[in-house]
């Protein structure tokens, strides 16, 4: 014998009833079927609300009890081809009766409460015994008022075992082929229909199987089992193939709807395999839960979720060692009916806190302080203080207990993606760990976690890109081009999730498709800096990483705010690093405290490892002495093409079309931004400096300086172009090469034009190639070279994506 129950959302139209008689043809004859069902998706909602409105004397429960006969007789006639609907007719001519004393006398007790609401189930299961034996299948419909025999606690009844053991016990030898009840309902000693409160349909289901010996228990809703997580919350999630009954209760208890714990310990108390299956995917994959599981592959099993979340805490001094303190606490929680879902108390005993639900929290909050109202009023034990907008997040899995460093793993994962942990609880059992966490964070704490524990093969990471200019363009087009091989190769899976420019914005959760993010990006939102920030923190995705390819001072002034959300910073701009010291000192800060990571290798010489390189040696125990460097691509191509036959200004105009510059290539001419690069050097050599200490001698005439805009600039350089013939000749008389050099030895810091002979490192320098040369400790005769391409939008956005992947490798 096999027990298959069936719910509201499988027998919730005429389509889905044609689902269930399918599944019932395929399985009859092998087995004898019992078969149980809910009501229609939404009658028992309907029932109650009608109910409620005549007690009210609310006079439009009669059309929604009209539209609700309406609905069955339809369906009844879709189903059967019998226009004759006598026996629903008769049970509303009945329940009209009924609603109309409530309506006349403005009362509704739990005892006409349940009858009305058991109405549902007992339509459903006459409609679709009907339709049957209209397949042609042989079918019998029972009541189960009269098999199934509770007390008479109305609402939520508890069944009585030894006569509801007998009663079914005696019908067992009638049982039909197929053998059709009503589930929800059963009936008091007294012959009173009473109901066995939420999930009572599943419980009816765990009843019959237990009484009647079934082989197996097959419940059949609108998925196809339990999943790894809530695949609403959490795309990635999957189904369970197998799962244990204690780690079904667990995952259920932490709001996987798709069993309730108390419903099936009639099954589990008879150790019935309980299978759980889609009805609409009758033949797709589906969940077994039986007594042991023995899968020592996977840790845990799931995660799950309780949202809505309120936590009280109540501390003092006083607490410390009063035996009845607890006691006091939880019969006042008790008594005013406040389920408890989760108890920590530190071990000081300074401070207890319960999680509850969001919507007890107001009469939690009453109930304490009235129970501890003396000890409130003498300062013994301070005001109980209720934390709102949680959520519970739990870790499942029967081998947690066989494995070392689950719990390290939950809270290193929540940490790395800046999500605070409330209050933490463990069951003595080890099946679960379960952690209260702000509810914006939920959404970002389920996928971090279940990244970590199910795809630990895999990781993403979220991409949030301000600037597309020439860098943008050639970062998003080399991501484009090795997405599919970094997550295949890597399992590395980059989506970038929003680009904007100075005026618009555009994001897409799910990732941007990067074959047309320029056209998107067209489309996009009138978007600020403001804007974009607060989007991007609202999705509060994990793993994100900020990428600005500005030059904005305003951009760079947000760091410090990402930083502190856990939100990793990847920047060519060098605004940031090169601040006051104390604002850089509390970005690293920032990244130590709250996991994030502030990188800026593409600061120095574009895509060279030239940070990385120092970051390395420093980490190591090495210490750098001397640092000379020739930092400036876009420096170093305009000397080495520049030979007098063509105007200086021509020169940096090339220069700034092919990408070499800055957005203003002032800055490259100054000096400045030389200076900016050797300061970071000094910076991340462990030393303390600021700009003013390094000294500049510009190659630049006074006038150049002092223009007001980019065009006036270029028609200075040409007014004194014999200034920069002049340099050039000088320095190929003496057979030497132009280069403005960074260099820092024995606490001086010094940038400006240097001619450098043929002995020198710097002489062969080609193009827009850049050199650094690092004297220290263990490089103290040879230096340490790193030498290659220092500008171009190419280089210095595969710089970028170098950083992306550390942050990936995390």
């Amino acid at each position: 014998m096999k027990v298959l129950k069936f719910g509201g959302t499988s027998v919730g139209s005429v389509e889905a009833i044609g689902k269930v008689a399918e599944i019932l043809k395929k399985e009859s004859g092998q087995e004898q079927l019992v078969v149980v069902v809910s009501a229609m998706s939404g009658v028992t909602n309907t029932l109650i609300s009608i109910s409620q409105k005549a007690a009210v004397r609310d006079a439009s429960y009669e059309s929604d009890l009209q539209a609700l006969e309406e609905k069955h007789c339809t369906a009844f006639k879709k189903l059967t081809g019998n226009s004759n609907c006598f026996e629903i007719s008769k049970l509303f001519v009945r329940l009209t009766e009924i609603c109309r004393g409530v309506y006349l006398l403005r009362e509704l007790t739990p005892r006409t409460s349940d009858y009305i609401q058991s109405c549902g189930e007992r339509l459903s299961s006459y409609i679709i015994s009907e339709h049957l034996k209209k397949e042609g299948l042989q079918v019998e419909l029972f009541d189960s008022r009269k098999y199934l025999i509770t007390h008479k606690k109305f609402g939520g009844a508890n069944v009585l075992w030894q006569s509801t053991k007998a009663a079914l016990q005696e019908l067992k030898p009638q049982l039909a082929p197929i053998s059709v009840f009503p589930g929800f309902i059963a009936s008091t000693s007294d012959n009173e229909t009473s109901t066995l409160g939420r999930g009572g349909s599943d419980y009816t289901a765990a009843v019959l199987a237990n009484v009647l010996g079934a082989s197996q228990l097959e419940i059949w809703t609108d998925v196809n089992g339990l999943m790894t997580a809530d695949p609403r919350l959490v795309p990635s999630a999957h189904l369970l193939e197998h799962v244990s009954y204690e780690e079904a209760l667990e995952l259920s208890h932490f709001g996987a709807k798709v069993l309730y714990p108390p419903s099936i310990q009639p099954a589990l108390d008879a150790e019935i395999p309980i299978w759980v299956k889609n009805t609409f995917d009758a033949d797709g994959p589906s969940t077994l839960v039986t007594k042991e599981w023995d899968d020592d592959k996977q840790a845990i099993c799931g995660i799950s979720n309780i949202q809505d979340i309120a936590l009280l805490n109540l501390s003092g001094a006083s607490m410390v060692g009063i035996p009845s303190f607890s006691f006091r606490l939880f019969k006042a929680l008790s008594e005013a009916k406040i389920n408890v879902i989760m108890i920590t108390q530190a071990t000081s005993e300074h401070s207890i806190c319960v999680g509850i639900s969001k919507s007890d929290a107001q009469a939690a909050l009453e109930a304490i302080s009235e129970e501890f109202e003396t000890e409130i009023l003498l300062h013994k034990i301070d005001k109980p203080i209720v934390e709102e907008d949680l959520s519970v997040v739990a870790l499942v899995g029967s081998h947690m207990k066989n494995q070392v460093g689950i719990s390290g793993k939950m809270f290193n994962t929540l940490g790395r993606n800046g999500i605070s942990v409330k209050a933490i609880a463990q069951g003595s059992s080890e099946r679960n760990i379960t952690a209260i966490i702000a509810k914006p964070d939920l959404k970002k704490a389920l996928n971090t976690l279940h990244e970590s524990f199910f795809l630990s093969e895999s990781k993403k990471i979220n991409l949030f890109v301000v600037g597309v200019g020439n860098v943008g363009k050639a970062f998003l087009s080399q991501v484009q081009r090795q997405q599919t091989m970094l997550a295949k190769e890597f399992r590395v899976d980059i989506q970038v999730v929003a680009v904007a420019n100075s005026r618009k914005s555009h994001f897409d959760e799910d990732g941007i498709d990067l074959a047309q993010w320029e056209q998107l990006l067209d489309k996009g939102n009138d978007s600020t800096i403001e804007a974009f920030i607060t989007q991007m923190t609202e999705l509060n995705l994990r793993n994100s990483v900020f990428i600005d390819m500005t030059a904005s001072k305003t951009i760079a002034e947000v760091y410090q705010e990402l930083l502190e959300m856990s939100i990793s910073v990847v920047t060519p701009n060098k605004i940031a690093a090169t601040r006051e010291m104390s604002k850089y000192l509390s970005l690293k800060y920032a990244t130590k405290k709250y996991g994030s990571q502030f990188l800026f290798e593409t600061n120095v010489a574009a895509g060279l490892p030239v940070i990385s390189t120092m970051n390395d040696l420093f980490k190591s125990g090495d210490r750098i002495h001397a640092i000379h460097a020739v930092l400036s691509g876009t420096l170093n191509y305009l000397f080495n093409n520049y030979d007098g036959t063509k105007p200086f200004s021509n020169i940096v105009k090339d220069a700034k079309k092919l990408g070499l510059t800055e957005p203003d290539p002032r800055l490259d001419l100054s000096g400045e931004d030389v200076m900016r690069k050797l300061l970071i050097l000094i910076r991340e050599s462990g030393r303390k400096w600021e700009m003013d200490q390094i000294e500049q001698v510009s190659f630049l005439p006074e006038a150049c300086e002092q223009a007001k805009d980019l065009e006036e600039f270029y028609a200075l350089l040409d007014q004194n172009e014999g200034h920069f013939k002049a340099i050039y000749d000088d320095a190929k008389a003496e057979e030497a090469q132009l280069r403005v050099v960074a260099s820092f030895k024995d606490g001086v810091a010094k940038v400006g034009l240097e001619k450098v002979q043929k002995s020198h490192p710097f002489y062969f320098l080609e193009g827009k190639d850049n050199i650094v040369l690092f004297h220290t400790d263990r490089y103290q005769e040879q230096p340490l070279v790193v030498k290659g391409a220092g500008a171009g939008a190419e280089v210095t956005a595969s710089g970028i994506f170098a950083d992306v992947l550390r942050i990936a490798n995390q």
